[in-house]
């Protein structure tokens, strides 16, 4: 496997990648405690078969009466050093903001730098 590349459908998120000793594009949700994969010889049939697989999940989950996972609550647990904890509350309180702000701020500039616009677009879905 040597190509990554992602899709949203319906709010979640599936990485792919190319194999291309067996010629098949394989695919899994991210960001959920349940397992989905799917697979597809094109993008097309990947692409369909994500669908596919994200809709018969869902579908699964109402028979059982199950909440299904949902993906990228927009929570996360940052684990630092106390010096470093020290550092993001100084550099925060300097610019008049909370750490938490702050850190937003820092991660859509690294966003900007690290990832194609068609990234950012697709996911404020």
């Amino acid at each position: 496997m040597n190509s990554m590349n992602f899709l949203i459908y319906r709010g979640y998120a599936a990485s792919l990648q190319v194999d291309p000793k067996s010629q098949v594009i394989r695919g899994q949700v991210i960001d959920i405690r349940d397992s989905i994969v799917f697979k597809g010889e094109t993008v097309k049939e990947a692409e369909k078969a994500f669908h596919d697989s994200v809709d018969a999940y869902l579908e699964f989950c109402e028979e059982l009466g199950k909440e299904p996972s949902k993906p990228f609550s927009g929570k996360f647990l940052y684990r630092t050093t106390p010096a470093k904890h020290r550092l993001l509350a100084i550099a925060a309180t300097k610019e008049g903001k909370s750490i938490n702000a702050w850190l937003e701020k820092a991660v859509d500039q690294a966003l900007d730098e690290s990832l194609p616009k068609e990234y950012q677009l697709v996911c404020t879905e």
